[in-house]
């Protein structure tokens, strides 16, 4: 329920000041849940990853403040932990057949290509369904079709023009994600354009190769000394550095498009009469963040997690302004309860990646 209370919307017709997006959660706070989330999820052979799940997500919605009221996450451990079991049950009937019955577990990894689009769609109405901001939830209104033809259908074209489509196929994706989100009855209004994914694109590209570039004429330089040839054999320097070096660049460029194609979605997006969005996230400063992040827990062995997690929804909060508008007191209330995260979680299982970013 939301806990907090503020002023509502302007009244009609008045002006009113960007509100600030927040995050008011701290890496101690996150950590000590972090920590006994994974003890427990040992100790219990995964079985409290559901529990896990939802007290993650908790905390997280739970510290998002926007206009003085907080975000709400829905479901329960049960819920996800019945689609998990389903989603298990389906990858471990897959994987015998495929064992005994070679040609039998090839048609059902080609079936499971056509039910991708439907696993991404039950996962993001589900996903929709569990947030609630100003005790009005959000929904996924997406269909089938769409979703076969974007999430399948045009990436698998775009193979044969050597990924050139590529950027324009991803500009698609966020399109049909973004467009068919509903706040109570009101859609979510994206106009977004493909330059912006090319330039975005071209830009990493350039970069990489100019980093690889520097990073190869570096290791050339050096690619004959050896350190402490006593204690380290024939092994050369440069080899321990190869994966911390691969990690920060890759961090970094990634942090660029991430940065660049945000600003472009959330700066062309609105829900009309409800809210404008706003955001500012700097590339090459979000790019440090993601960069030092990815260099803090390979150095701490993965326990630099949660300071690397709120660091990052820091700055990502930060970075974002949204004005609300005279109807957002007017919004319905259409969301239905949630029934199932079976395909969320079979999603998960087969590795496809489902998210709002």
């Amino acid at each position: 329920m939301d806990s907090t209370s503020t002023p509502s919307a302007a009244e009609p017709g008045s002006q009113t000041a960007p509100s600030q997006l927040q995050f008011t959660g701290n890496a101690k706070e996150y950590f000590g849940i972090w920590i006994v989330n994974i003890l427990l999820t040992l100790l219990t052979l995964g079985i409290y990853s559901a529990w896990a799940t939802v007290r993650t997500r908790q905390y997280f919605y739970g510290h998002t403040v926007l206009d003085g009221h907080r975000f709400d996450y829905l479901a329960t451990p049960i819920q996800i932990l019945k689609g998990r079991l389903l989603a298990v049950g389906l990858f471990v009937i897959y994987s015998v057949v495929s064992g005994y019955f070679p040609l039998v577990g090839a048609m059902m990894a080609f079936a499971l290509v056509f039910l991708v689009p439907w696993m991404i769609n039950q996962g993001l109405k589900f996903s929709m369904r569990m947030t609630r901001y100003r005790n009005i939830r959000f929904a996924f209104k997406g269909n089938l079709g769409e979703a076969m033809v974007n999430f399948v259908v045009l990436p698998f074209v775009s193979i044969f023009t050597l990924y050139l489509l590529m950027p324009w196929v991803l500009k698609r994706i966020d399109a049909y994600i973004h467009s068919n989100i509903r706040y109570g009855d009101k859609p979510v209004q994206v106009q977004l354009e493909g330059k912006e994914y090319y330039v975005a694109a071209l830009l990493v590209i350039l970069l990489g190769i100019l980093v690889m570039m520097l990073l190869g004429l570096a290791f050339s330089l050096v690619g004959g000394i050896n350190i402490n040839p006593d204690e380290l054999g024939t092994v050369n320097f440069g080899v321990f550095l190869i994966v911390p070096l691969y990690l920060f660049v890759i961090s970094a460029l990634q942090g660029i498009y991430q940065a660049q194609i945000r600003n472009h979605i959330l700066n062309n997006a609105q829900i009309e009469d409800v809210a404008e969005f706003e955001s500012n996230l700097a590339p090459q400063r979000y790019a440090l963040i993601l960069a030092t992040n990815a260099a803090a827990i390979v150095l701490t062995a993965g326990l630099a997690f949660p300071w690397a997690k709120v660091r990052k929804v820091k700055a990502l909060a930060g970075a974002t302004q949204v004005m609300l508008l005279p109807g957002a007191d007017q919004v319905l209330d259409n969301a239905q309860q949630a029934d199932s995260s079976f395909a969320e979680e079979a999603a998960n299982v087969f590795d496809v990646d489902i998210s709002l970013t």
